[in-house]
């Protein structure tokens, strides 16, 4: 098996990227293909942008892709990128979440790196499969939790791990909208209507959509995982299918206790993202609405506000910052900077280096297994009457 880019002995240009999925209608491979060109280091060349042919050549014409690199079925795409000499050196793969598996297997399998959009898969047997799969083939596997990409979000997590939090002992994390607090679903959007469905979107609702997303800033910023929980999941707008609010307590394996709700039916709330940190030593605060600040509460001191890329940033969340404090820096920047750092790790196996040390933040698929495994621990739980369960 070859892996993608040891055709070149040196990298003298962009990476070609190839996408499965999002094309007509989609709104994650928008996002996912303007944040690859904000740093110039990737250019789009081919194409499955859709399950069905005629809509995936559609997608591929208004994409301009040419037409010899715009495929109608992901097997295609994976058989003959790998076999051309320019072949795409990454896949994004932006799909409803029950396509994710199968995807990323027939990329592995053609020795090309991928990058997933989460969670990962549907199942945990899927999950634990594409993890071995990654790991006997040596290719990158990236998992696109964006808020990981976040300059504060990186500077809280060295933070932590400098303890100038100390032992941490509270972690209080929530992701709250209300984009689906009436049934939206039956409107005709698109994307209502595949993540309220249980065989594409996985058996949770809110909680693998954004849920995960919580879980996922908690153990990254913490440096620790999660070892057991207690859930409780609800659907309140009546007739939905899935869950549409979460409310868990999180044991950590340090002992550290936590809290994490998820909701879409928050009426009033957009993307509420937040999340508070309380160790012995002192506190942290970050919102998503308002990224470039970051809450630093040390005990016994007044509160300081730490800026993105100015007084009292650090060497990580500099390097995660591209335009000068001040100008703010957000949602797309975020995906931008897992698009940068994984570049870089691929431009340094091309070039027989090691990669740059901050580039090696971006979730990989275990991280992505770990998504799975709280999706799963959460849905049971819930089915057990909030009983704990490990993740």
């Amino acid at each position: 098996m070859t892996i993608a880019g040891s055709r070149d002995q040196k990298l003298n240009r962009r990476l070609r990227l190839g996408m499965v999925g999002g094309g007509r209608g989609a709104f994650i491979g928008a996002v996912h293909r303007i944040a690859a060109r904000i740093d110039d280091r990737w250019e789009l060349v081919a194409g499955a942008l859709s399950s069905e042919p005629e809509r995936a050549r559609l997608s591929g014409e208004d994409l301009l892709l040419p037409a010899d690199r715009n495929y109608g079925s992901l097997q295609e795409m994976a058989q003959r990128e790998a076999e051309r000499e320019d072949g795409i050196d990454a896949v994004s793969i932006v799909t409803p979440n029950h396509a994710h598996a199968a995807a990323a297997e027939a990329f592995l399998k053609a020795g090309i790196h991928v990058i997933c959009d989460k969670p990962l898969t549907t199942t945990r047997p899927e999950a634990d499969r594409l993890a071995q799969l990654a790991k006997e083939s040596g290719l990158i596997f990236a998992v696109t939790h964006n808020y990981t990409g976040y300059p504060l979000v990186r500077q809280a997590r060295a933070m932590v791990a400098e303890g100038e939090l100390g032992a941490i002992r509270v972690v209080q994390v929530e992701y709250a909208q209300d984009w689906l607090a009436t049934r939206v679903e039956e409107t005709g959007s698109k994307q209502a209507e595949w993540r309220t469905d249980p065989s594409r979107s996985g058996p949770a609702g809110a909680v693998g959509d954004i849920g995960t997303h919580a879980f996922n800033l908690a153990e990254f910023i913490v440096g620790d995982e999660v070892a057991s929980l207690s859930a409780e999941l609800h659907t309140f707008v009546q007739g939905r299918r899935l869950d549409d609010n979460a409310h868990m307590m999180l044991r950590f394996a340090s002992g550290a206790k936590g809290m994490l709700w998820c909701s879409q039916v928050a009426s009033g709330l957009e993307n509420g993202l937040r999340i508070r940190i309380y160790g012995d030593k002192a506190g942290l605060e970050w919102h998503q609405e308002n990224p470039n600040a970051l809450l630093f509460s040390p005990l016994g001191e007044p509160p300081r506000i730490i800026r993105r890329n100015g007084y009292g940033a650090n060497d990580v969340s500099r390097a995660a910052s591209r335009i000068p404090g001040g100008h703010p820096e957000g949602y797309l920047e975020g995906f931008a900077q897992l698009y940068a750092d994984i570049a870089e790790q691929i431009a340094a196996r091309i070039e027989g280096r090691e990669p740059n040390p901050f580039s090696l933040q971006v979730p990989t698929v275990e991280h992505g297994v770990r998504g799975v495994r709280f999706i799963d621990a959460a849905v049971q739980s819930s089915q057990g009457k909030a009983a704990w369960v490990d993740v």
